[in-house]
């Protein structure tokens, strides 16, 4: 499965591919250039995904991921 590269703008989640990668190494060497490439001012964020297809990247970024609960407790 590729990784995905997308810059997401908001407000309303608005999503564009980058670019695919085979491996993590690739894409996240390929992200942390686009984001230092960034202006100050650049209104958008730029993840890496890890999926079987774009329609399935999209639909993960675009899922609404409820918060850990912290219990206080370190395993």
């Amino acid at each position: 499965m590729p990784y995905f590269v997308y810059k997401i703008t908001p407000p309303f989640k608005q999503l564009e591919k980058i670019d695919s990668f085979p491996n993590f190494k690739e894409a996240g060497a390929f992200a942390k250039s686009v984001r230092t490439g960034m202006a100050a001012t650049d209104n958008y964020t730029v993840k890496v995904i890890f999926a079987e297809n774009e329609l399935q990247a999209e639909d993960l970024l675009n899922q609404v991921r409820e918060p850990e609960p912290v219990t206080g407790e370190d395993y």
